[in-house]
């Protein structure tokens, strides 16, 4: 060979040796951890941050992105994704766990985009996660005010437009965040005035079209409701609409026109003719109705309508302070996205005495060119309105029992079916296009109903009354499924308790449905067979979503319990993905530690320990008779502790339990960034309870973490008792985490 033939060779292999030395110096992004792609070698994923464009938010079903609280504008919470399905599901094993330090009430549905996924917490924290390994890229803790809470320190999600995270507080603000850093981008408040100072925000907001809409809760505090939207960029204010008309807002002010009846007919057994004589001597009344908004609303980009629901009214049982159809409370309404003004309202619960108004979201559904608006409601039945009119179209078949339904309280109460908690409480329902099928999870728990006068106080709970369990009484959970053609029920099935939570569908014919008693099912979507089953620990009433990374399809929810039913308490969002998909990894090099020994020491000339005699290969070796490794002894058996050779987890049906993955391996520490977060690997099985309390990084860098707070005692459900007026866990920042 020349030496001009061998220059070439030279130049390419010293280009080789420099690449090679810049890959090996260069330090790897925050979150990067190999993990394994189908059928490839394992690959990083690393934090993209993607912005939440309109062309993403735009886009139904949800696919790999889960960008909305309801997965798309329709709220309809069902996935195009199908790689999980009924056939291999029994294959659905552990990735990874994320432990929030917050053992408490854990409702929230998580966002996904890109490779990012936006967890809300209790306490209205948010924390940004690498969706395919779990590690923290930040955390947001704000600064809440005192203020007292009916129904636990609950947050249901976030929302996401262009490169920020929105959340609102328990103290009734609207955070907006840089999705890259966690840092505050601007507040606004919803809060105006001292009535207000029990209002707070516990829904996911919805950003759409550049804004922001947010609504209020605290019905059980005598607020007045109200929704608002904020520009996405500014924080600046763009409408308000109250949920409760004044006089001159509506054509009869909030007191409507006495309905006796349902608008299905049935009778609500009022006394109208008192109502109207006694009118005149409240004529405040709607400035402390209530009427909170609990939930997201669904989208119409098409017609640019917003659909939501209305709470209860103030004070919850006692009607006599409060004569009226108490508009809007009990009511879908839908508003124009721009404006603000009233599209139209439809109150299927004039006068609600019993605290059934409506707390589950809406959903959009089209059927043969038509739109339509599904809510399944705390009565026991589901509801379709037509979605541009606002009329009914079908009330369902009762999904739980009802009993003494719409029997007025008395002094000495009464026994009724669904109690307040429904029914459907909050718990958001899956519709599935492909079968039109809506997938919900209800509850049976009767309760007694008693009405006791009680003056409002700006502060005080206002209930006007009590809910008292019955302890001795049947109460368990429902899972169904409803054909929306006919309103008849196609499947149910009973589980042990009461239930509230979310439920996910997918084109894989599943149905992710979590339980009371810590269970995360998954259900055949056609006939209601249970396909998988994995035990939390803990209360399961987050929204399961799923989304795709790399071609791999996870599936996530969080399991932390629920204030209102008291189920066991947790901390920790679990991700599945299918057995092949996860990491094949060797664990940690432990080295032998390398240091200088100073040698054994006797204390005086004792007399030295036998030593054995050495073997043929110049090592020792004792043979003792009868024991294991002995001429003619028996092999041994296994050890106590060792480990011994894994067996692949079948599916067990009806309930079966899967085996365990591999712990993961971290990822590389890099120099001069906060320590990697809270993310575990999968455990060799799950927790037999919630997982002890572990206080995340604290806020601006702090050179130590705080010491772990104790589990908070379990808090009674709104309708036992007022609720304690010790604020949220105080914070001094409201900084990101990072």
């Amino acid at each position: 060979m020349t030496p001009r033939s061998r220059r070439p060779l030279i130049l390419a292999s010293l280009a080789l040796l420099a690449l090679a030395a810049c890959n090996r110096d260069r330090e790897p992004d925050r979150g990067d951890v190999p993990t394994r792609v189908a059928g490839s070698q394992p690959t990083v994923v690393r934090p993209d941050f993607a912005p939440a464009s309109d062309t993403l938010l735009l886009s139904a079903p949800a696919g790999a992105n889960w960008p909305t609280y309801g997965g798309s504008y329709n709220n309809q919470r069902f996935s195009s994704l199908d790689q999980i399905n009924r056939e291999n599901v029994g294959e659905l094993q552990l990735a990874w766990i994320y432990q929030t330090g917050i053992p408490e009430s854990f409702e929230t549905t998580p966002l996904v985009i890109g490779t990012v996924m936006y967890l809300s917490t209790p306490e209205s924290h948010v924390v940004a996660l690498n969706a395919a390994t779990g590690e923290k890229l930040w955390e947001y803790v704000p600064a809440l005010r005192p203020i007292p809470l009916c129904c636990g320190p609950n947050n249901r999600g976030v929302a996401a437009w262009g490169n920020k995270v929105y959340v609102g507080t328990l103290d009734g603000r609207l955070v907006a965040l840089d999705n890259r850093t966690g840092a505050v981008a601007w507040t606004a408040a919803l809060v105006d005035t001292l009535s207000d100072e029990a209002a707070s925000i516990t829904m996911a907001p919805l950003a759409y079209a550049g804004k922001v809409f947010v609504g209020l809760a605290g019905g059980e505090f005598g607020i007045r409701g109200r929704v608002a939207v904020f520009d996405a960029e500014t924080g600046k204010r763009l409408w308000v609409w109250n949920t409760i008309p004044a006089p001159d807002e509506a054509p009869n002010g909030w007191w409507g026109s006495f309905k006796e009846t349902d608008p299905f007919g049935t009778p609500l057994n009022r006394d109208v003719a008192h109502e109207r004589e006694t009118q005149a001597q409240f004529p405040t009344a709607w400035t402390h109705g209530g009427g909170p908004v609990w939930t997201t609303p669904a989208y119409d980009p098409a017609t640019n309508t917003l659909f939501f629901t209305v709470g209860n009214p103030s004070p919850d049982l006692n009607g006599e302070p409060r004569p009226g159809d108490n508009l809007y409370t009990g009511s879908i309404v839908a508003l124009d996205g721009e404006t603000g003004k009233l599209k139209w309202y439809f109150q299927y619960l004039p006068h609600d005495v019993w605290d059934l108004s409506p707390g589950s979201p809406p959903f959009l559904f089209t059927r043969e060119g038509k739109t339509y608006v599904g809510h399944a409601g705390k009565t026991g039945w589901l509801y379709i309105v037509d979605a541009g009119t606002g009329r009914p179209v079908l009330r369902s078949d009762n999904f739980v029992p009802q009993e003494n339904l719409f029997t007025p309280p008395t002094d000495s109460g009464v026994r009724m079916l669904p109690g307040a908690n429904g029914g459907v409480g909050w718990s958001p329902v899956a519709y599935s296009p492909t079968r039109n099928l809506a997938y919900l999870l209800a509850l049976n728990q009767p309760m007694v109903v008693v009405r006791t006068p009680q003056p409002f106080e700006p502060g005080r709970m206002w209930l006007g009354g009590s809910f008292r369990y019955l302890p001795d009484a049947e109460q368990f959970g429902v899972v169904a499924a409803l054909d929306m053609a006919t309103g008849q029920i196609r499947w149910q099935r009973r589980t042990p308790r009461p239930n509230l939570g979310g439920v996910l569908a997918t084109a894989g014919d599943l149905v992710f449905v979590g339980q009371a008693d810590g269970a995360f099912d998954a259900f055949d979507a056609e006939t209601g067979d249970l396909r998988w089953q994995y035990r939390t620990g803990a209360g399961v009433s987050g929204g399961p979503i799923t989304y795709a990374i790399n071609g791999i399809q996870y599936v996530a929810v969080a399991s932390g319990g629920n204030h209102q039913l008291n189920t066991p308490r947790g901390d920790n969002l679990y991700v599945f993905t299918l057995r092949q998909n996860l990491p094949r990894r060797a664990g940690p090099a432990y080295p032998e530690p390398r240091f200088a020994h100073s040698g054994a020491a006797r204390p005086g000339a004792g007399p030295r320990i036998p030593q054995p005699p050495p073997t043929a290969a110049g090592s020792t070796a004792v043979a003792v008779p009868g024991q294991p490794g002995a001429p003619g002894a028996a092999p041994a058996p296994p050890q106590p502790g060792a480990p011994a050779q894994a067996t692949p987890a079948a599916p067990v049906q009806p309930q079966p339990t899967p085996a365990q993955p591999t712990p993961a391996q971290p990822a590389p520490a890099q120099p001069a960034q906060p320590r990697p977060a809270q993310a575990r690997p999968a455990p060799a099985a799950p927790a037999a309870g919630g997982r002890p309390a572990t206080t995340p990084e604290s806020a601006r860098a702090r050179p130590a973490a705080p010491a772990p707070r104790p589990a908070a005692p379990p808090l009674l459900g709104r309708p036992v008792a007022p609720p304690p007026t010790t604020p949220p866990r105080p914070d001094t920042s409201d900084a990101p985490r990072g």
